[in-house]
This record gives C-alpha cells, sequence and structure tokens, in this order.
C-alpha cells in the first residue's frame, strides 16, 4: 500500500473524533436557531456559551469578548477595518508587517484605497519586526498596531508580550492574527497587553468555517458585518452551531495536550531540520531556530531546485507538503514572506514547507529524510540551473588551486 503522509498541518487539520462527537447532534437533533424565542432553542443557546467559555478560558479573556466569525480571514477583516473606520476621528494610520497573512495585507490595502495610511514594517533575516522599528513608526495618527503572533510560513513567534506592551504605553489598539497559535502555544491575552485576537477553528482539529474574534471589553470598532441583532449586535448572521461547538471542544483539547505536544513536535521538528541539513548540500533553513520557532514548522530552500516540483515527487512518494501559504497556492510569485527574510527569487522559489501535527511519527519523519535527498539529487542532475551552479564552482576551484 502506498505511503500517505500529511506534513500540511499549517493549512488545515483533521477534525478529531471526539470533536466530530460533539458537533454531530447539532446537524440533527439540536437544530434549532439560537435567536428563536421558544424553548427548542435553548439547548443551541447553551452550546454557544459553553464553547464561548471554553475559548476565553484557554486565552484569559473574558466570555464576552469572544465573538464567532467565519474564520480567521474574517476575523483579520474585521479587526482592522473595524478599528479603521471606527476610530478614524482619533487618526487614520495603520501599522502591520510586510510578512503578514493577506487577510491582513489585503485588508490593509483596501484601507489605503479608503483614505487611510499603512506602515509596512521591515524584518530581519529570521523574520522578526525590530521593536525600535515599531517605536518610531508610531505617530499620533496611529490608531491600529497588526502583528502576527507567528508566521505562517517560516514559524517566526513575534515578541508579542514587548510589542503589546509598548502599544499599551503609546495608547494605540493591538490586533494579533494568532490563526496557527492558538491550541498549540499559551496564549494570554491580558499578560500581553492584546486587544484583538484571531483565531481559526481548523487550525486545531476543529471544523472549517469557524473562527473568533476577541475584541477587549472598551475597545472601539466598527461591525464588518451588519444585519441581525446575533453576537450582541457586532456580527450579524445566523450562528454556525455545530462549527462553533467544534471549536470549543476543539480548543479545551488542544489546551490540554499542549505541553505535551509541544515537546514531542519540537522533538520531531529538529530531528527533519538537522536530518535534511545534513544529508542535503546547498540547502537553508528559513526562519529561527530553538524557541523562537513554532514547534511544528519545517521551511527550507534547496538552491537548484523548484520547489513546486518536489511537491508534485513527494506527492508521488505519498508525503504531502506545500510550497507556503496554502492561500497563495496557484500563484507564481515567490513568497513574499521569503522575499521579506531577504531570499533570493531562485532560493525562495526552491522552498518547501513541511508542518508536523496529530499523527506525525518518527517513522514518518525518518521517511521522509530517507527519500527527500534522492529526490533532490534527482532533481539537480536534470536542472539547468543547478548544472550552472556546479560549473561556477567548479571554475572557482580551479582557480584557488592555481
Amino acid at each position: 500500500m502506498k505511503k500517505s503522509i500529511y506534513m500540511d498541518y499549517a493549512a488545515t487539520t483533521f477534525v478529531r473524533q471526539e470533536v466530530l462527537d460533539e458537533i454531530l447532534p447539532y446537524f440533527k437533533d439540536y437544530y434549532s436557531n439560537p435567536s428563536s424565542l421558544y424553548s427548542f432553542a435553548e439547548d443551541s443557546k447553551k452550546a454557544i456559551k459553553l464553547a464561548r467559555q471554553r475559548v476565553a478560558s484557554v486565552i484569559n479573556s473574558k466570555e464576552e469578548e469572544i465573538y464567532f466569525t467565519s474564520g480567521g480571514s474574517e476575523s483579520d477583516n474585521w479587526a482592522i477595518k473595524g478599528i479603521a473606520f471606527a476610530n478614524k476621528d482619533k487618526g487614520n494610520h495603520i501599522i502591520t508587517s510586510q510578512i503578514e497573512h493577506h487577510a491582513v495585507l489585503n485588508a490593509a490595502k483596501f484601507l489605503e484605497k479608503n483614505g487611510f495610511t499603512v506602515t509596512y514594517l521591515p524584518v530581519d533575516s529570521d523574520g522578526f519586526i525590530k521593536l525600535e522599528d515599531l517605536r518610531n513608526a508610531i505617530t499620533d495618527k496611529t490608531i491600529l498596531v497588526s502583528i502576527m503572533f507567528a508566521n505562517n510560513e517560516i514559524g517566526t513567534i513575534e515578541p508579542i508580550s514587548e510589542i503589546g506592551k509598548l502599544c499599551k504605553e503609546k495608547g494605540v489598539y493591538f490586533h494579533t492574527d494568532a490563526v496557527q497559535v492558538v491550541g498549540h502555544l499559551p496564549i494570554d491575552v491580558e499578560s500581553m497587553n492584546i486587544d484583538l485576537l484571531s483565531m481559526s477553528g481548523h487550525k486545531f482539529y476543529g471544523p472549517k468555517g469557524v473562527g473568533v474574534l476577541y475584541v477587549k471589553k472598551g475597545v472601539k470598532i466598527e461591525n464588518l458585518i451588519h444585519g441581525g441583532a446575533q453576537e450582541k449586535g457586532k456580527r450579524a448572521s445566523t450562528e454556525n452551531v455545530p462549527g462553533i461547538v467544534g471549536l470549543g471542544k476543539a480548543i479545551e483539547i488542544a489546551q490540554s495536550e499542549q505541553n505535551f505536544e509541544i515537546k514531542r513536535l519540537t522533538a520531531l521538528r529538529d530531528k527533519l531540520i538537522d536530518g535534511i541539513l545534513n544529508k542535503v548540500s546547498n540547502t537553508k533553513l528559513n526562519g529561527p531556530t530553538g524557541n523562537l520557532r513554532l514547534p511544528n514548522n519545517v521551511n527550507i530552500s534547496f538552491l537548484g531546485v523548484e520547489g513546486e516540483t518536489l511537491l508534485f515527487d513527494l506527492d508521488d512518494a505519498g508525503v504531502f507538503v506545500s510550497t507556503g501559504s496554502a492561500c497563495a497556492s496557484g500563484s507564481l510569485e515567490p513568497s513574499h514572506v521569503l522575499l521579506s527574510i531577504g531570499l533570493s527569487h531562485e532560493l525562495a522559489h526552491g522552498s518547501i514547507r513541511l508542518t508536523l501535527g496529530l499523527n506525525t511519527t518518527e517513522e514518518d519523519v525518518d521517511y521522509v529524510l530517507e527519500i527527500l535527498p534522492k529526490i533532490i539529487e534527482k532533481r539537480r542532475a536534470m536542472s539547468p540551473i543547478w548544472s550552472e551552479i556546479v560549473r561556477k564552482e567548479e571554475k572557482i576551484s580551479c582557480t584557488a588551486k592555481r
């Protein structure tokens, strides 16, 4: 039987059985509209309340500060546009970084077309913003700073507590896209001084199509979706009760397993990184090492090879990876994240992302380390770019000997 090894958990996760078991009755048995007034609707209302409590408990917020959305992109859009339009009397300046998810970057570009100005902070070679750059960028017109908690492509964990502290000192709202972090690393919105936080259920073994925007009590924010009075009048649309139930159950389980999974995945991640770098020449790890990197993230560039061809070769061998953000798949442009950390177009095109998760085993890692060097060797043997690199290296070697 052909192997089937999934290493694209940053793109999405499966719905775990315990979550599915809790969701299913809300499709068939407890299907009432929670906005209805009759007693049958009480089951749906109670289920939403329980999910809200579970989410609040995990990020140390108040229950009433949790708003359910359709996913991470809606949460990001609501946070950025909602703060901008509700606070434009105070200023029209927003700060974000060059390596944000497109849900943030394109929301910022939309605001630029509507009278707002945006500063896109650069990052260093590992993907970190500099606090001094942020401090210098804040003006008396700045109303929002949006910096992702951890990067979805290279796993960089930004200094969120320090950013939150600086924003609080300056009186500026702080939003963080925590889609890759919730359920995987500890989050405390109070101690980290986070005003708004985005998450998505399908990144931590919950269902797709449901997310959360945490909005700290007292934050002035305009609605993104107008209509009924759901979510305390802040987010219209009939609630996705099964999705909300699943998100609540998934985040509760993820929290309970978090410490164990951090240690387990970190060990597997480092074995995979070290193995690839030791077995394959002319490779580059993108992003930081150690505790400043997401425990499940590996992103490596291979000189002289196209990342997409590697993806298909690995697919043939039963290993499923990506070349970067799943949301940008299909684009011929190199990753904006990899270009922002200083990679050439050539190296950026030769990169793949492997992200580990609940079902990843040491045997899976060993298998990838067995087949990947052979695939790289085969592809480089066919690559005119690699031939040119070898020719130049031989020429330099001959010149040095003379």
